[in-house]
């Protein structure tokens, strides 16, 4: 998969040469990136001006926009996503989704935003983190790329980790545990250590089921449950354990 990025600040991206995703790069998937400032509309590198109708802030002006997608080759072109806070929320499905185009370009916003004529132009789709602000649409472009890049066949060596992920079926993932067996007097449940794998694959289902009811329970309504996820949560509502 090729990953376009249209910014500012192309060094940020350098990241993916390290962690777990570094061993993809160049091989499973590709990052292009095509610096915004290249195409400034003069010799002091200006790419933003002040918007038509009063308010705060610069906006990002559409020739250096358009210019440097030109440069992109149509045929890597792709799916054009504009990483905005009115964009629709970027979710786990929506990740599986991309991870299955060819290419994806990236345009990263600064300011208060670029022009809407360059939106209604050249973007296909808006996507957003959350209802929060960050500085850039880079911060955003790099989350989109960590989380599509780990869905593609390849660039994580073990599969497993991520078809089990949470939100990979549509709930959160239960609490885990590691060495050593004791930590300030708390213990490892003894079902890790018993060696009875139907026995701990039930209570990992149990444990996600609750973490998902305590934490995030909106997602119990969007996801379609088996018998036996309803059996064990039924069963611990009417004991009212953890």
């Amino acid at each position: 998969m090729n990953f376009n990025v249209l910014t500012i600040f192309p060094e940020i991206f350098e990241i993916f040469k390290s962690g777990v995703l570094s061993k993809g790069l160049d091989k499973d998937f590709y990052i292009n990136t095509y610096d915004i400032r290249n195409h400034a509309v003069n010799k002091h590198g200006q790419i933003d001006a002040k918007p038509y109708g009063g308010g705060e802030g610069m906006v990002m002006m559409p020739e250096p926009l358009k210019n440097s997608i030109l440069e992109i080759p149509k045929s890597e072109l792709g799916h054009v996503i504009y990483l905005s806070p009115q964009g629709k929320k970027l979710n786990q499905d929506k990740v599986i989704e991309l991870s299955t185009m060819k290419s994806l370009t990236l345009i990263c916003g600064r300011y208060e935003g670029i022009d809407q004529r360059f939106i209604d132009s050249y973007v296909d789709e808006e996507i957003s983190l959350g209802d929060f602000i960050i500085s850039g649409g880079e911060y955003a472009a790099l989350c989109l790329i960590d989380s599509v890049a780990r869905n593609i066949p390849g660039t994580i060596g073990n599969q497993d980790s991520v078809n089990k992920d949470t939100f990979s079926n549509g709930l959160l993932k239960g609490p885990i545990y590691t060495r050593p067996e004791k930590f300030e007097d708390m213990d490892v449940p003894d079902v890790l250590l018993s060696g009875n794998h139907a026995a701990i694959e039930d209570w990992k289902t149990l444990n996600s089921l609750i973490q998902t009811y305590i934490r995030r329970p909106d997602l119990l309504n969007t996801v379609k449950l088996t018998k036996k996820q309803r059996k064990l949560l039924e069963e611990w509502e009417s004991k009212d354990i953890l």
